[in-house]
């Protein structure tokens, strides 16, 4: 017991110092170098405009992506109206994610607590992985990435505990830890069908002989997926009433496979590039997996410890499926996609160890091993590994942050990341090609921020400004006053569009309609408007735009407006 409480106490402090450092860290990139990723803008003015937009209500968070990384900002910004940063620089955002990374490091420290291992080789794999230069980065910058890991390793960790508590409630809490995850992100589906099948065969397996085999095997199996499939029907419906389409992300002209199509992104020219990459890109994150893998396979074999298999499978369907998605040319070639890998290191490094003493639980389940049994104890001898090997996959592990730290600069493999060079070491001198991109990229949504201004200061009404959210988004949360823009999100949207003096709209911003331009209503129902207004409007403003991969704007002022 006294074991029990020092390792929650010290889970305590661990958790507020890593949500502290990824607080500090966000906030220093975001609000003190303006460096903002656009999906995670995109969310907190999806969540800015449940609450305070012309037409605040909750569906305005859309279908396009999984709600909860927007739901779970709602606390941080229902305090705009006092502090306008929260949204201005994302800072929920930044919330967000530091508290949710902060808790996916809480859970690396637990499963090593859980399984019995050494408190010197939980201390350091826990402190390799919080300051992974990966996690500390996504820790504190408001993506999906600290939200997902948290689910998956909160969902390997109960899962862990189920193969050796059989307990009920393990299982139940895998299957909200995985339900969570869908509702975070998509591909949260690999991991939870993977585990859904693990409990079965395992299950399974337990009752050999037994009178309700196939029964008791598939009633372990609703337990962990009932949650899972619980929230893609309520999510799925929810979308489907509200906007006519259930998975919006692959059929909205807002989703991911339209704009890999409106960004003239390919598939990969040939399945082995897709496979090298996805390698390339998990060896960046992990390079010590290909020994990690092969020595904690070999030892969970030798002790017959299913344990180690469960973040095998969890986290390598995740890896799996990131890989034949972009083989298939349905996502991006992204490093955060392959941050699993992270995680599955960790945790291999702390099964090297044989399991000690029982798992935590409330109630031991009819089929839990007995931890203190004859064969229980043969296993464990028999795979032990000295202290010397499992101190050199620790260190080994330890060596990998040099190693993901630079291929995060590398412009091939982290198109996202590498532009944290220009970020912490700006440099004004520097004109070579590869600083000028990451300068650019830095400056992303700088010139929203002073287009927003620019508005502000025009002292409109409500309602005056109409505008698509596709690049907007970054202009309305830059903005003092997000009522004054009429968004798609609005339920009158439509109707101010087809007939925008009848319903007091003075100004319409515009970009180009070529790339992800032709998924902008302004676009759609205008075609000529960034040309020529289409005869509705006269140019008042251009305004070329100094960011990475953002339109040059154009402001039009509505005729007789």
């Amino acid at each position: 017991m006294g074991e029990s409480r020092s390792g929650a106490r010290v889970a305590r402090y661990l958790y507020a110092a890593c949500a502290l450092l990824y607080l500090i860290t966000g906030t220093f990139l975001t609000a003190g170098r303006g460096y903002l990723m656009g999906d995670a803008l995109s969310r907190v003015s999806a969540t800015e405009s449940a609450l305070f937009s012309r037409d605040p209500h909750l569906s305005a968070i859309g279908f396009v992506f999984t709600p909860l990384t927007s739901l779970a900002q709602l606390p941080f910004v229902a305090v705009q109206p006092w502090f306008p940063g929260v949204t201005r620089w994302g800072l929920s955002g930044v919330l967000m994610t530091a508290l949710f990374m902060a808790g996916a490091v809480v859970m690396i420290w637990g499963i090593g607590i859980d399984r019995g291992a050494p408190l010197w080789l939980c201390g350091l794999v826990t402190a390799v992985f919080a300051l992974n230069p990966m996690v500390v980065f996504y820790g504190g910058n408001g993506m999906s990435e600290a939200l997902f890991l948290f689910c998956l390793c909160w969902g390997v960790r109960r899962l862990m505990r189920w193969v050796r508590t059989d307990g009920v409630h393990d299982l139940v809490a895998c299957g909200i830890a995985m339900g969570l995850g869908y509702l975070t992100r998509y591909d949260a589906l690999a991991p939870a069908a993977t585990a859904g099948g693990f409990v079965f065969a395992v299950s399974y397996l337990r009752r050999r002989g037994g009178e309700h085999r196939f029964s008791g095997a598939a009633m372990d199996l609703v337990l962990v997926a009932a949650p899972v499939i619980l929230a893609f029907l309520v999510w799925a419906d929810t979308s489907w009433l509200i906007t006519g389409e259930a998975f919006q992300q692959f059929t909205s002209q807002y989703g991911n496979s339209a704009i890999l199509s409106q960004s003239g992104a390919e598939a990969p020219s040939h399945p082995i590039a897709a496979a090298q990459y996805s390698i390339g890109a998990t060896l960046i994150l992990a390079p010590a997996l290909p020994l990690l893998l092969p020595v904690a396979g070999a030892l969970a074999l030798r002790r017959r410890d299913l344990q180690p298999l469960v973040p095998m499978l969890l986290c390598g369907s995740v890896l799996g499926f990131q890989t034949l998605s972009y083989a298939m040319g349905s996502t991006f070639a992204f490093l955060r996609f392959y941050v699993a890998a992270i995680p599955l290191a960790a945790i291999l490094v702390l099964v090297l160890p044989p399991a000690r003493g029982s798992a935590p639980t409330r109630r031991l389940g009819a089929y839990a091993p007995a931890a203190d049994s004859p064969v229980e104890r043969a296993a464990a001898s028999a795979g032990a590994v000295p202290v010397f090997g499992t101190a050199l996959a620790a260190l080994l592990l330890l060596a990998s942050l040099p190693a993901t730290a630079l291929g995060m600069n590398s412009q091939l493999m982290a198109v996202q990341e590498y532009a944290l060079g220009a970020v912490l070491f700006p440099d004004p001198n520097n004109v070579s090609p590869k600083y000028n991109d990451e300068a650019r990229i830095a400056a992303t949504f700088s010139t929203e921020r002073r287009l927003a201004e620019y508005l502000d200061a025009k002292e409109l009404p409500a309602g005056t400004i109409v505008m698509d959210t596709v690049y907007g988004f970054a202009i309305q949360i830059a903005s003092a006053y997000p009522e004054r823009f009429v968004i798609p999100s609005d339920r009158d949207f439509v109707r101010t569009l087809n007939r925008p003096l009848e319903h007091g709209v003075r100004y319409i911003l515009s970009v180009p309609n070529s790339g992800r331009g032709t998924s902008d209503a302004v676009n759609r129902r205008y075609p000529t408007m960034y040309e020529n207004g289409a005869q509705i409007a006269t140019l008042e403003l251009e305004i070329p735009n100094d960011g990475a991969g953002q339109p040059n704007w154009r402001l039009y002022r509505v005729i007789g407006g």
